[in-house]
């Protein structure tokens, strides 16, 4: 048998380590703005190293990356070094040591702009409409109270998942006021997103199903409708009594009973029914509610015909390391302890300003590859978005997936269009027949509604004919396809929609 024995052996591998400055910039890039400018308020508060930088430099100007003739040409995009930039991505850099303490006075600088070249909805006849899941949890990470937009956003991440309705609703949640109404016109906001009214109405219609009830009403009789509605008490006689509610004001109660057709009884009951209501339903979350979503990114147009993308400086943090502090603190410092906690201050320091810098340039360098890929998008509207997903992004750009995902979450860009969440550029593919570029899902659902929406009672167009059409236009796309997109926008069949177009004749 055998005896024990023991033995030392000296092996070298590698093993992925998560260090704590790892860990913080990539918490530091998944922040909003907002979220992020009181992370970095709590930094200056803990650590005496830690200064705002209250003179930061102004950010370069966005350059013109157009051709004479208007036509986009190569993006340029200044980065910083291969450590710098790689140290977000945590798939290729997870092992790093701790950086040694910076002699000279760091800040976080400003990156140069950058600049690059340029659904679903319910149908009826003739009016061509009706009717996040990130890991990062924004609101249980907050100890304020949850605003009005967020609540929501909260239910527009649920109740559709068509890319471009949660596109229209996001845009019309951010322009809703404090109250909760929705006081802009739709027919710009339509024209700014190159759709039809009929598309922005239907979303709207969505929204307005949201709690609390009549929110995002475009006036105070919509808003007290909307509520009746959810309580099933909207009869002809109350909508009359709505439209006339100048003369309720006036106490005209004679003609009111004329208008609505009842009693002085049925009417009185009418009125404490209606003064039962919430004429400001927005206002139950806070006088903060309606706080506006501020952009991380700007995309502009430039004069050459191509699109400057800078990032948003105003909400850019700039805080700068007083290593001239440290070193007369370090030299007066006698125990160990004082030492050690000095020179963890000065390290944390260092990398908070790192991590700013790396976080600002990957935000920037992300945002410009999104413009490149969606530059038909922000000309022509929404019908023109081009299918995309993180790889494409992510390899074109030579980063891991997860860092662009994170990216992309609780980050909106201002564009000519509106201000959009980026993730809502990421869409599905649709093959192209002849082998040209791929269309994206949510264009093709467009277009397959458009169609639909042209149709007379002596054209209803079957699901073999919508697929005759579409590849007539060079999109390879089958009948189950076709049918299952028509379901998904709510559309009957081409036999349902045959017989309503007859009745509405």
């Amino acid at each position: 048998m055998a005896g024990l024995m023991q033995k030392l052996d000296m092996r070298q591998g590698q093993s992925l380590v998560m260090t704590p400055q790892l860990q913080q910039a990539i918490k530091l890039l998944q922040l909003s703005n907002v979220e992020l400018a009181e992370f970095v308020e709590g930094e200056l508060e803990r650590n005496p190293l830690l200064e705002r930088d209250e003179g930061g430099e102004t950010p370069q100007s966005a350059e013109d990356t157009s051709t004479g003739d208007g036509e986009p040409r190569e993006l340029e995009l200044s980065t910083p070094s291969a450590d710098a930039n790689d140290s977000l991505d945590a798939d290729s850099d997870m092992i790093h040591s701790d950086d040694s303490r910076s002699d000279m006075m760091e800040s976080s600088p400003a990156p140069a702009a950058d600049a690059v070249g340029a659904g679903a909805s319910n149908w009826t006849p003739g009016s061509g409409g009706g009717g996040g899941d990130e890991d990062y949890d924004a609101i249980a990470n907050s100890t304020r109270e949850i605003s009005l937009a967020e609540h929501l956003h909260d239910q527009l991440a649920t109740a559709t998942a068509d890319p471009i309705d949660r596109m229209i609703g996001a845009h019309l949640i951010d322009l809703a006021d404090e109250d909760g109404y929705l006081r802009t016109d739709l027919e710009e906001v339509s024209t700014r997103l190159g759709l039809e009214r009929a598309r922005v109405e239907a979303v709207l219609e969505l929204t307005q199903s949201f709690e609390p009830a009549g929110v995002m009403a475009r006036d105070l009789s919509e808003c007290l409708a909307l509520q009746l509605r959810e309580k099933d008490r909207l009869d002809p006689a109350m909508a009359a009594l709505l439209d006339n509610l100048e003369r309720l004001a006036k106490h005209d109660y004679e003609v009111l009973k004329d208008v609505c057709g009842v009693d002085g009884d049925d009417l009185r009951d009418m009125i404490m029914e209606i003064r039962d209501l919430t004429p400001k339903p927005g206002l139950a979350f806070g006088a903060d509610s309606a706080r506006a979503v501020e952009p991380d990114v700007f995309i502009r147009q430039s004069p050459e015909g191509g699109w400057q993308v800078e990032l948003n400086s105003e909400t850019l943090p700039r805080v700068l390391v007083n290593n001239r502090y440290y070193n007369e603190i370090h030299a007066v410092a006698r125990s160990e302890s004082e030492k050690s906690f000095i020179t963890e201050c000065s390290q944390n320091a260092s990398w908070l300003v790192k991590s700013l810098d790396q976080r600002a340039r990957t935000i920037l360098k992300v945002a410009s590859e999104i413009v490149r890929q969606q530059d038909m998008f922000l000309a022509h509207g929404v019908a023109y978005l081009r299918p995309l997903n993180l790889k494409t992004v992510a390899d074109a750009i030579s980063m891991h997936e997860s860092t662009v995902s994170r990216v992309t979450s609780n980050k909106f860009v201002s564009t000519p269009r509106g201000m959009f969440e980026l993730k809502y550029f990421f869409t599905s593919a649709i093959p192209s027949a002849g082998g040209g570029e791929a269309h994206s899902a949510e264009a093709v659902r467009y277009r397959i509604k458009h169609l639909i929406e042209q149709e007379s009672a002596d054209s209803v167009l079957s699901d073999d004919k919508l697929v005759e059409l579409l590849r007539a236009e060079g999109i390879e796309i089958a009948r189950r396809t076709v049918a299952k997109y028509r379901e998904a926008l709510n559309i009957p069949s081409s036999v349902q929609r045959r017989r309503i177009l007859k009745r509405a004749g």
